[in-house]
């Protein structure tokens, strides 16, 4: 499993074929469709030594929707109507880094404006025309008409692949270095607080090799271009993305790449164009799908069919909530400290009533389980937990509360 909670629905369905095709290419119109100086030659096109087939985890996938960069965060509206008193002072707030169609932080924006805590949010897929200042010298930023003091800081789905401009011309490419470098900068921040550390990437194979140093069990794993060659464990295995498991090739046009069986009579020596992980199939009772927020660990029970059908029929997927045993939270809290998150979902497999231990996702979308299991413990955990850390960053700084 994965974060893919983008969409108001959940996961989200597969559409039909007429979808991808309705958006071309996106011109970057909004910086003058600039591209290379004239006098500059064309440039070379490459071409592949040999005939290659589409890479494995993109055939036969039909997964894709298309993301909204409509955003329906509340707090933002009633400022935008200019509902809000303006302050002379610097307001303190939380600040999100993420992207217009992110529904945990449109709720998130209206629990902490039920508890009077001003959050802003930078959007990938809305931020080319912002007004944005960011003194270096002072914790401070300028957001539109507003003087702010960031508290506490939250990147979850900043995807600079949303960025509406295109990367193959000049402008464009422009665009994605600068915010590259900006949000990275602003999500590593010392002065301000964050809630999960950005200064180590954590790959799913960096996971792996933490997760069996606390002790936990992973599947025997191999990173290959030859996925034909490979069968760690001996037996069945499947193939599984190193990266994320949404692809966006335009911006808001998303493709899945979902883990899928290693077929050797298929794949045989055919080379890939990138590494992939191999993986070891593990025949499970079912999934585990573990929160942790700050010292707390919910759990859920995930039923499903095979590893893509929480994306494509998350209706026939069956989400319950479960108890953790002591043992296996411990080493989950153990993990996420080491990680410095605060916030986080950690994805395993029960094998013979074992933990096997798959992935984190530090975006940690959990709505859409939320809304198949009932209830609202992990909304209500994260909502009080930022409020709880906003209150004492704020009386550490000595600063007093204003409304949103």
């Amino acid at each position: 499993m994965t974060d893919a909670g983008l969409r108001p629905d959940g996961p989200g369905q597969p559409s039909d074929n007429s979808d991808r095709l309705a958006r071309s290419e996106p011109s970057d119109e909004r910086f003058g469709g600039a591209s290379a100086p004239p006098s500059q030659p064309p440039p070379t096109q490459i071409k592949p030594s040999i005939a290659r087939k589409a890479p494995l985890l993109l055939q036969g996938q039909d997964y894709f929707y298309r993301a909204s960069d409509v955003c329906l965060d509340f707090q933002e509206r009633v400022h935008q109507l200019d509902l809000a008193p303006l302050h002379g002072e610097p307001i303190p707030c939380v600040l999100v880094l993420a992207r217009a169609a992110d529904m945990e932080m449109n709720e998130l924006s209206l629990a902490l404006a039920e508890r009077e805590i001003r959050m802003v949010r930078i959007d990938a897929d809305r931020c080319v025309d912002i007004a944005l200042t960011v003194h270096t010298d002072t914790p401070l930023i300028e957001l539109d008409q507003w003087l702010l003091r960031p508290l506490l800081v939250w990147q979850r789905h900043f995807d600079l692949t949303a960025l509406p401009v295109d990367p193959r011309n000049v402008s464009g490419a422009y665009a994605v270095d600068q915010w590259r470098a900006v949000s990275g900068w602003l999500s590593g921040r010392r002065d301000w607080a964050h809630v999960n550390e950005q200064g180590r990437e954590l790959g799913r194979l960096t996971q792996l090799s933490d997760a069996v140093r606390v002790g936990l069990k992973v599947p025997r794993t191999a990173v290959t271009t030859r996925p034909g060659r490979n069968r760690p464990g001996g037996g069945p295995c499947i193939v599984k993305t190193a990266g994320h498991h949404i692809l966006e090739p335009s911006p808001g046009a998303m493709y899945g790449l979902f883990p899928r069986p290693l077929d050797t009579n298929r794949s045989a020596d055919v080379p890939e164009p990138a590494p992939v992980i191999v993986q070891q199939y593990l025949q499970a009772e079912y999934e585990l799908r573990v929160f942790v927020v700050d010292g707390q660990v919910i759990g859920y029970r995930v039923d499903k069919r095979d590893p893509a059908q929480l994306w494509v029929d998350p209706e026939a997927v069956d989400v319950t909530p479960t108890e953790v045993p002591d043992d296996l939270a411990r080493r989950l809290l153990a993990l996420a400290r080491s990680w410095g998150l605060s916030v986080a979902a950690f994805d395993l497999l029960m094998v013979r009533g074992e933990p096997v231990f798959l992935e984190v996702n530090t975006n940690c979308d959990w709505l859409w389980f939320e809304q198949r299991a009932g209830g609202s413990a992990v909304s209500d955990a994260v909502f009080d937990w930022v409020a709880r850390r906003f209150a004492e960053l704020s009386s550490v700084a000595g600063l007093q509360p204003h409304s949103p």
